[in-house]
């Protein structure tokens, strides 16, 4: 690791000290933490990290090393990387170099020595802002002129980012067996194991950039026919500014193609929906956040990356312009929206990440949710069950509605 000192300066001026940690030099983005112990390797290189500066929470980071497997795109994403205890040396059986060394090959800045649990505090109570990290010669300029690299930094709001990490050209993941379905996924910041996930099910997948029209959309089936299903990944940046998607998107829902949605997603039907969408004061970030599926009662580990959420009411159905909505998920901690369904329509999304990468497996049922869709269920009743190796599946039981809402993050548009 480099010995060089460097400097973490948040928007609001509170400073932090420590060692470089990856490449030297500077950058600039939303400072923002995540929770998880393990699956740092997928946290890097998810492209829903475009633009943030990643302060990770758990003490110790890099002992796994990073192996050739587990990313979960071409590249790291992250813009700065904060961590406090670095390993020193990797101790894993699939390890091929270190997280340091990973991080310098690809230009990532990081610093190391940090007191995380103060940081993470800190943001908890200011909420997430603005951060630079300066290390090598960079952190040697004057306080003054580092803060206000910071601020003229551009901030997350308002900020269109799909088009910055979608695929370039189309292409195909094949199914896995008999082809059952083709769908059309378009990649707003997709992870590879998404669409890896829908060909163990039997869905080929025509992954498309952010950009397709509804044609394209359209024509992406197989033989060049209409697709069995339509699917919106996670991906950077705030829903508000997606005006493009949310027409193709809306050209979908009235042709009443099934509609599956992660993450920005769900953003995007919330907003087609014609829903809000607000920032959060922090976000969720990690692989450890429970959530309420409210049609079963069944409450599900699962792993987050968002900092938008939809403004939907949690007291019942809302008349939309496409029939009937529910709010279908909650989290347990704050109360937010973290799923929707419609029922009228073929059409429902999650504001988490059910591949389990990185993350757990109990909300795998999800994308056999997907298949009785596309299969013709009724999508005020499909529940979806359990594929092997996905964990437990959708139960049965009344769903009990939202838990208490807390005042740490902030409710309305």
């Amino acid at each position: 690791m480099s010995a060089a000192g460097a400097v973490l300066v948040l928007e609001d001026g509170r400073t932090f000290r420590g060692e470089a940690y990856g490449a030297v030099g500077e950058t600039v983005g939303e400072a923002v933490f995540s929770t998880g112990m393990t699956g740092y390797q997928e946290t890097l290189t998810d492209p829903s990290y475009h633009r943030q500066v990643v302060v990770m929470t758990a003490p110790h980071v890099g002992n796994t090393g990073v192996n050739d497997e587990d990313e979960e795109s071409a590249r790291i994403w992250v813009a700065g990387y904060v961590v406090r205890d670095p390993a020193r040396v990797p101790s894993n059986w699939r390890s091929r170099r270190t997280l340091d060394a990973e991080l310098a090959a690809q230009g990532v800045v990081g610093i190391s020595g940090v007191d995380t649990r103060a940081l993470t505090r800190h943001l908890r109570e200011r909420g997430a802002m603005r951060v630079g990290v300066f290390s090598g010669e960079a952190a040697q300029r004057p306080a003054a002129d580092l803060l206000e690299a910071v601020r003229s930094a551009p901030a997350m709001t308002g900020a269109d980012l799909a088009g910055e990490v979608t695929t370039a050209e189309v292409y195909t993941v094949p199914a896995q067996g008999e082809r059952r379905f083709t769908v059309a996924a378009v990649d707003l910041g997709i992870k590879s194991m998404t669409p890896q996930r829908m060909a163990e099910r039997g869905i080929e997948v025509r992954v498309l950039p952010a950009t397709a029209t509804l044609e394209q959309v359209l024509t992406a089936g197989a033989d060049g026919g209409a697709p069995d299903g339509v699917f919106f990944s996670n991906g950077p940046g705030d829903p508000s500014a997606a005006t493009h998607e949310i027409e193709v998107l809306q050209g979908v829902l009235a042709r009443r193609i099934p509609f599956f949605g992660i993450c920005y997603g769900n953003q995007l039907l919330g907003r087609a929906l014609g829903f809000g969408t607000y920032k959060l004061k922090y976000g969720h970030r990690g692989i450890n956040q429970p959530v309420m599926d409210r049609a079963t009662g069944k409450v599900e580990v699962t792993a987050h990356n968002h900092g938008f959420a939809v403004d939907a009411p949690l007291d019942g159905p809302s008349d939309t312009p496409f029939g009937r909505a529910v709010v279908s998920h909650v989290g347990l901690n704050d109360d937010v929206v973290e799923g929707l369904r419609c029922l009228d329509v073929p059409a429902f999304s999650v504001q988490y990440h059910p591949e389990a990468a990185a993350g757990p497996h109990d909300a795998g049922y999800l994308f056999d949710r997907f298949t009785d869709l596309m299969a013709g269920a009724d999508p005020a009743t499909t529940t979806g069950g359990t594929a092997a190796g996905d964990g437990p599946g959708a139960g049965s039981g009344a769903g009990t509605g939202a838990a208490t809402s807390t005042d740490d993050t902030p409710k309305g548009a």
